[in-house]
């Protein structure tokens, strides 16, 4: 491991995802120098918790950082690596690394790959479409990528599983604090043929705010995010904004009209924000301009 890896391990543990400073200014100057403007206190004023990623580096130790990721039985995937994640790239905030557990051959296959996102109380209704669009999708050798929650990311994960397909859950927490706790045989189901993704340290917690952060490497790793019931406000709504913000495929299922679990997806629709889809045949003619029967 070099010089620069190292670096990016540190900065990594030390800095939360999603901060367009730090991205582009390791992206412009490279991880040793921006982690030597930090200790020497040579950044400007407005550098984003400087001061907190500062006191950060100042506890670490890299052996004990190494030694936490192999306990995880994780791997680190770094930008220069031949099997990252290209598709990150196009964030306006890309990862400086990531975290990964599972089939590391699994990363490949993301490159064709589904979105499906939605309710944690899904409806049967919600919990039969998200099924049925997960399994289209793996029986034309499509990945399915969503969160790890309950409700419709489970199920699209699950149906996935049942087809022999891969799957991709990105979560909001580290591996060594899996959440939610209900899904760990879940995950240790996908890393059997599929991968889990983490932008933090395997003993960092999920909290609400990174929920919203890992989203965007949900919507950036798929070529098209599925909305299966959401609520008007939902989590799954910043998920879509943020797949069209990369010029991504955003689409929605329509449900009853007067079912709230499918408010959000009305709206996104009624905005003309997401493509109306009611079969895997319609995601396919909207993402691949093919008519997949």
């Amino acid at each position: 491991m070099n010089q620069e890896q190292i670096a990016r391990i540190r900065l990594f543990a030390a800095i939360e995802g999603g901060s367009q400073f730090w991205s582009e200014r390791i992206l412009r100057y490279g991880c040793e120098r921006v982690l030597s403007e930090i200790e020497t206190g040579k950044l400007s004023e407005d550098a984003p918790r400087k001061e907190k990623i500062k006191e950060r580096l100042g506890r670490q130790n890299v052996e004990a950082l190494l030694s936490e990721v192999e306990k995880s039985q994780s791997y680190f995937l770094f930008p220069d690596d031949e099997d990252w994640p290209i598709q990150v790239n196009d964030l306006a905030s890309p990862p400086i690394a990531l975290l990964a557990k599972g089939e590391r051959m699994a990363l490949v296959a993301l490159q064709k790959s589904l979105a499906i996102v939605g309710s944690r109380n899904p409806t049967s209704y919600g919990i039969r479409v998200a099924s049925d669009f997960a399994f289209g999708a793996v029986d034309h050798e499509w990945s399915i990528i969503s969160g790890g929650a309950y409700g419709i990311d489970s199920t699209a994960h699950k149906s996935a599983l049942l087809n022999d397909g891969i799957t991709c859950a990105v979560l909001a927490s580290g591996f060594s604090q899996g959440y939610p706790a209900g899904n760990l045989g879940l995950f240790e189901e996908i890393c059997d043929s599929g991968i889990l993704i983490s932008e933090v340290m395997p003993s960092v917690r999920a909290e609400p705010f990174r929920f919203l952060t890992r989203n965007r490497l949900i919507a950036a790793l798929s070529q098209g995010t599925i909305v299966v019931e959401a609520a008007y406000r939902s989590g799954s709504l910043r998920t879509a904004r943020d797949a069209s913000e990369i010029f991504r495929h955003v689409l929605a299922v329509p449900g009853p009209i007067t079912s709230p679990a499918s408010e959000g997806c009305h709206r996104l629709i009624a905005e003309r924000s997401a493509e109306l889809v009611t079969s895997i045949s319609d995601v396919f003619e909207v993402v691949t301009a093919l008519n997949v029967k």
